[in-house]
């Protein structure tokens, strides 16, 4: 295909295939995102065909149970991010004049975040700027830090294994991981066990429980002890996990401050180490190249100042 001049290309294009593209890529499906669009699977498979048309390449592949971004599908999501974070921007600067702030904030967080700073934070910024809106997302940790990192979302907390050059970090908070079996299983309820009692029992864990991933400590707790255990279910989202837990089907790793309650309710049994459990820190992670919004600005400001000046101790969850 003959290459558009720059100003053809741009006149040429209809820009609401580019949104097309940027849902789909956001929703991993066209027919999820068809949904969203609310409109018919192939008139989004067409607006699909024509924005490669248009650009003459391919920018996702597809096919045989195979949906992933190419190199030219990963730098064209970028830049359409980009895009329409300058977009957003657009109704802010015409009502600059205005001390009422509005906006969106997208937070990404691993999904076993718990914490009060930012449930605070959250109360806090809805009372000062009730015209703000939010979406909170959760992911893999390592899916955070890529959403921050193509600035699809304003900020992430999450675990962090291996950093990313570009993107900033800030320990929020520390928290400590036991093991959990629920009522069916043979040990719960009982009491002196070693963690020698666990070896050889079925587990379930998230999906970042590996010596390579985010959840490091909890991988290398069990290869010390020898625990053998075989991993019968995974989940990257906590409630699905504690779900797999409550029913039997396997010992799991939970934060220790997260699952309190439901052993106060007996709906869990906490089993060893009951001493020095595997610790794990969790960041805020946020994007310096990212173009802010006045109300992602102030939030991701007012965290840090709300991280500051909390005491380490009372950031440490045990």
């Amino acid at each position: 295909m003959p290459k558009q001049s720059p100003s053809r290309f741009v006149s040429n294009l209809d820009w609401n295939l580019l949104r097309t593209f940027v849902i789909i890529v956001e929703e991993g499906s066209i027919s999820r995102a068809a949904n969203r669009l609310l409109r018919g699977q192939p008139a989004v498979s067409l607006a699909l065909q024509r924005l490669e048309s248009e650009l003459g390449c391919k920018v996702i592949e597809r096919g045989h149970g195979t949906f992933q971004l190419t190199a030219q599908g990963r730098r064209l999501y970028a830049e359409c991010s980009e895009i329409y974070a300058g977009i957003s921007h657009l109704q802010e600067i015409v009502t600059s004049s205005s001390e009422e702030i509005s906006g969106n904030i997208t937070i990404c967080l691993a999904s076993h975040v718990v914490t009060p700073l930012l449930d605070q934070l959250l109360t806090l910024s809805y009372q000062a700027r009730p015209k703000v809106s939010y979406v909170i997302r959760t992911a893999p940790s390592a899916e955070v830090a890529n959403q921050v990192q193509d600035k699809s979302a304003s900020l992430g907390i999450c675990l962090v294994s291996r950093p990313l050059p570009d993107l900033e970090y800030e320990m929020i908070y520390r928290e400590f991981f036991g093991f959990y079996c629920g009522p069916p299983h043979p040990l719960f309820g009982k009491s002196g066990l070693a963690l020698g009692d666990l070896r050889g029992q079925d587990a379930v864990s998230f999906d970042t429980d590996d010596l390579n991933d985010a959840l490091r400590p909890v991988a290398l707790l069990r290869q010390q002890n020898e625990l053998s255990q075989r991993i019968v279910g995974r989940s990257s989202h906590l409630e699905e996990l504690t779900r797999m837990i409550f029913c039997g089907l396997g010992i799991g790793p939970l934060p220790v401050h997260v699952a309190k309650r439901d052993v106060e309710d007996g709906r869990l049994w906490r089993l060893p180490p009951y001493e020095d459990p595997p610790m794990v820190d969790i960041f805020l992670v946020t994007n310096p190249r990212k173009r802010l919004n006045r109300a992602e600005t102030i939030f991701i400001e007012a965290l840090r100042a709300l991280i500051r000046k909390t005491p380490m101790d009372q950031r440490i969850y045990a």
